[in-house]
């Protein structure tokens, strides 16, 4: 079998993956990242009257009109608490920012442009324009206004303005859920004492962790042993459980002891491409099992990982009706890079920036797909094409970004 361009096979699994039409109301606490299921209108007119934008007195135009009038001071407003009376010739209104402005006022004169008299009166020491410092009722959006529309990506500014206009609710996209099935005989989980044939299970923990990042709900099947019929009812769970997309990981090659492709066939999995010509992530396999995307991940922890970053997270975000995360970028390879062979290569590597601000990327000597730490380390991934030729220290190179450099 040829092995699949990550292009192509990115494109075949989002084309065949629909994104989420299932809603359910939440409340603005539990809103943050979510997606808005329906246009939302204002439930109220906000601002709802005539209020200050400043602290100072509450007037007419026309006793502003000329400095040094003296005017009676008759009252306050306060915000909460406003002002019952009415504003007549001569007299002003003490008030504070969002108190309402009270009848026959028109105009807010602040503090710093007021002096105060011993007798209680103010002296205008500034001329203003008529109407300033208020803010008119319905200045934001008045009842019935959509403010915001379906699609959008709930926020710090969605969520204030969704509060204000008195939605203690939102109706969102229902997240998918991704269940995770860890296999292998050899697997235990952390906090165990391993035998000697044993190693601590990792690779759930960050696909579940990017999976989270990109609006994901996780139903985590644990690790089951190498056996058909423990696999087949993992993968009978994850169907049970309502998951939109079955993450596999390890067990997807055709080794004698790799049963996870042949289980899944057996349970109706129709299988769409398997092998990417990538590395590290070759084995990637990718299937669809009564409309359950099942997408299968190296065993290799880096494999792992970068075949999450490389199709989990943009298949979510396509769910999700997210926007796609852009980790594209540039930087100077600090050390030249010998030529690449048929498969596309993703390259551990620190990043930082140059005298010039220039984002350069120092590459691991080491790049076996089971260390982990390597890639707990690396800040990108270089990405080198197929064939790409060898290049000097110091040549401009597409990168991956996986966190940005501090210094």
């Amino acid at each position: 079998m040829a092995l699949l361009p990550v292009s192509d096979a990115l494109i075949r699994l989002l084309k065949a993956a629909v994104p989420a039409t299932r809603s359910e109301m939440v409340g603005l606490h539990e809103a943050m990242g979510r997606v808005l299921a329906d246009d939302i209108a204002a439930g109220v007119t906000h601002p709802a009257f005539d209020n200050s934008a400043m602290d100072g007195y509450a007037g007419r135009h026309e006793d502003f009109a000329e400095i040094g009038t003296e005017l009676a001071v008759i009252g306050e407003s306060a915000a909460g608490r406003g002002f019952s009376g009415h504003v007549g010739r001569g007299e002003v209104v003490r008030i504070f920012t969002g108190a309402p402005v009270p009848s026959g006022a028109d105009t807010v004169l602040i503090q710093e442009d007021a002096e105060k008299l011993p007798d209680g009166r103010i002296r205008t020491t500034f001329v203003l324009e008529k109407g300033r410092h208020i803010r008119p009722k319905g200045q934001d959006f008045t009842i019935g206004d959509v403010v915001l529309r379906a699609g959008h990506v709930l926020d710090a500014g969605r969520l204030t303005v969704a509060a204000g206009m008195n939605h203690p609710q939102l109706p969102v996209l229902k997240r998918p859920k991704v269940a995770i099935l860890a296999t292998g005989d050899e697997l235990l989980p952390p906090g165990s004492l391993p035998g000697p044939d044993q190693i601590i299970a990792s690779n759930t923990y960050g696909v579940a962790a990017i999976a989270r990042d990109n609006g994901a709900e996780i139903i985590d099947l644990g690790i089951v042993r190498d056996d058909k019929a423990a696999i087949a009812a993992a993968v009978a769970a994850a169907q049970a459980a309502g998951a939109d997309v079955l993450v596999t990981l390890g067990g997807a090659s055709v080794g004698d002891h790799d049963l996870v492709q042949s289980t899944l066939v057996d349970s109706g999995m129709v299988l769409d491409f398997w092998q990417i010509a990538m590395r590290p992530g070759k084995p990637l396999m990718v299937g669809s099992l009564h409309g359950m995307t099942v997408l299968g991940l190296p065993g290799n922890p880096v494999s792992s990982l970068v075949c999450a970053l490389l199709f989990l997270e943009p298949l979510l975000r396509h769910l999700g009706s997210l926007p796609q995360r852009d980790r594209g970028g540039k930087a100077k390879t600090l050390i030249a890079l010998p030529a690449n062979d048929k498969r596309q290569d993703y390259v551990r590597a620190r990043l930082k920036r140059g005298s010039d601000g220039s984002l350069q990327a120092e590459t691991f000597s080491r790049q076996d797909s089971s260390m982990m730490q390597v890639f707990a380390q690396s800040d990108c991934l270089i990405i080198r094409p197929p064939h790409a030729p060898a290049v000097d220290a110091g040549t401009p190179c597409d990168i991956m970004v996986l966190r940005w450099p501090t210094n």
